[in-house]
């Protein structure tokens, strides 16, 4: 299961209307793909509807889909938005990641 933060969910909610998403029928897709400078890089796009293999969650109103393999990499995984002066963007906290970057867009196990 993937979880959202309070933070998170506004900031979701806003982008989706804003990009002609509905956040109460549409998905937030996640997922895991090579790349970075710590090996895998995490991946975060909207989309209305899900394919066969996809794992589907709800977490804090937020419909979220996974494929079968990024799940493997995410699981307990929260979701957070930070709106900080060092930058503004979403950040996993991934209880698997071993390593990850300084600038938190990618990781290890």
């Amino acid at each position: 299961m993937i979880k959202v933060s309070e933070t998170a969910k506004k900031k979701v909610v806003e982008l989706m209307t804003e990009e002609g998403y509905n956040s109460l029928t549409d998905f937030v897709r996640v997922g895991v793909k090579s790349g970075g400078c710590s090996g895998l890089s995490y991946d975060l796009k909207f989309d209305k509807s899900q394919e066969n293999e996809d794992k589907v969650f709800e977490d804090n109103g937020v419909r979220i889909i996974v494929d079968k393999k990024s799940f493997l990499y995410l699981i307990g995984t929260t979701l957070e938005y930070s709106g900080g002066l060092n930058g503004a963007g979403f950040v996993f906290n991934n209880p698997n990641a071993n390593r990850t970057c300084g600038c938190g867009e990618s990781f290890s196990l």
